[in-house]
């Protein structure tokens, strides 16, 4: 059976004990000690398929706010969820892609963001609950012009030896007009509740075409220790899936509950859920494309850590005391794995960046080129985009289009 469903994020005073805890001051004189995890040494193999990453030096900034679930839509717009910005815990956003040039030297002009939608729910109807006294975005998809945008419900935690943002429900909101109005009664705001509260759609093609099957997938992030779900620092990622012409039903939706990726298994009960993805006080609330060119699901996995590589949430310390993140890149055959290895970056971004995506529209043809997109602290705190090249196994280099990245004026 799975891990209940109720516990705190809280570890009670007898596991504490048995643990080691780094003490630390804050900035103001204030104590912030934490527990000492394992370093953050991922325990994934190294794919043999993806062989070599280049990042372009180039890194563009629009927009502003983070989270940034995004889907490629069949009016041909990007659309996104941001969080926490213009006065807003979430709103909506349109990104028109004006050229699509990944052998450009630079892509400055290349797509324009609006937002649409300043508040896609009733706020003062949503909020309330003072357990869960916010919102975000979680995950966002358009299936043939309707889009379904799935809000998490959370606060910023409550234990002070690892204090991580959490989830505590999520439900599923539907929109008809482009994201312009969304019908806040969809679904029941406990749709998800517990280690399934952040709903992470798992993206394909434009308006969901090129998908797999007639199912919809979609990730959670989890702790297997409390049971809880966290925007940062969990150990797990859970997997679901649902007929797409059901997907606002809960009683359609089934769990991934296989023993191992080679013999994938579901299940209607959602305690029965197992892991597709494991990385220990290390998982982010990721989001999962399919690349087509590659034939291989990409996922950005993130996790905040200390000077000396242990898991440390960034809601721990304040700025700039928890400003590191490390980024680790991954790929499978299938959307339940085996996940493995192809990119690792201890010290991430300006800041400590987070939540990085691949938008499927910004894919080259034979899915060696993709652009990322992410957010961070400070003046990373936008929608932030960069290319990268990947080479894969049987070829000798990047791809042609990528003989810019490397380029120093």
């Amino acid at each position: 059976m799975g891990l209940p469903q109720n516990r705190t994020d809280a570890a009670a005073p007898s596991q504490i004990d048995r643990m080691n805890i780094k003490q630390a001051i804050g900035m103001d004189g204030a104590k912030k000690d934490y527990l000492l995890y394992p370093a953050a040494i991922p325990p994934h193999e190294k794919s043999d398929y993806i062989v070599d990453v280049l990042f372009d030096r180039f890194r563009y900034h629009s927009g502003e706010g983070d989270m940034w679930p995004l889907t490629w839509a069949e009016d041909d717009i990007i659309y996104a969820g941001a969080g926490d910005n213009k006065g807003c815990p979430m709103n909506l956003w349109r990104i028109q892609t004006l050229r699509f040039s990944p052998s450009a030297l630079t892509n400055t002009g290349q797509w324009s963001m609006d937002m649409i939608n300043p508040q896609p729910i009733p706020l003062s109807k949503y909020c309330q609950n003072p357990k869960a006294p916010y919102v975000k975005p979680s995950g966002l998809l358009d299936i043939k012009g309707v889009l379904y945008l799935s809000i998490e419900a959370q606060n910023y935690g409550n234990n002070p030896l690892f204090c991580r943002q959490q989830n505590l429900n999520g439900w599923i909101v539907k929109s008809m007009d482009g994201g312009r109005t969304f019908d806040p009664d969809t679904t029941p705001c406990h749709f998800f509740e517990g280690r399934l509260s952040s709903c992470h759609f798992l993206q394909f093609g434009r308006g969901y075409s090129g998908a797999r099957d007639n199912f919809v997938y979609a990730y959670f992030p989890c702790d297997l220790e409390d049971g809880c779900s966290y925007w940062e620092n969990n150990d797990a990622l859970l997997l679901g899936r649902v007929p797409a012409d059901r997907l606002t039903h809960r009683e359609a939706w089934e769990f991934y509950c296989g023993a191992d990726p080679f013999h994938p298994a579901w299940s209607h009960d959602g305690e029965k859920a197992a892991p597709v993805f494991s990385y220990y006080k290390m998982t982010g609330a990721n989001h999962v494309a399919y690349n087509p060119g590659i034939g291989r699901y990409l996922m950005g996995n993130y996790g905040f850590v200390d000077e000396d590589l242990r898991p440390r949430p960034v809601h721990q310390m304040r700025y700039p005391e928890s400003h590191l993140s490390q980024l680790t890149l991954f790929e499978a055959p299938q959307p339940w794995g085996p996940w493995r290895l192809f990119y690792r970056n201890d010290n991430w971004g300006t800041y400590g960046d987070y939540q990085p995506n691949f938008p499927t529209k910004w894919m080259t043809a034979d899915g060696c080129i993709v652009y990322m997109v992410s957010s961070g602290s400070w003046d990373d705190y936008n929608f932030v985009v960069q290319k990268l090249a990947l080479k894969t196994k049987g070829n000798p280099d990047f791809p042609e289009a990528a003989r810019h990245f490397r380029y120093q004026p």
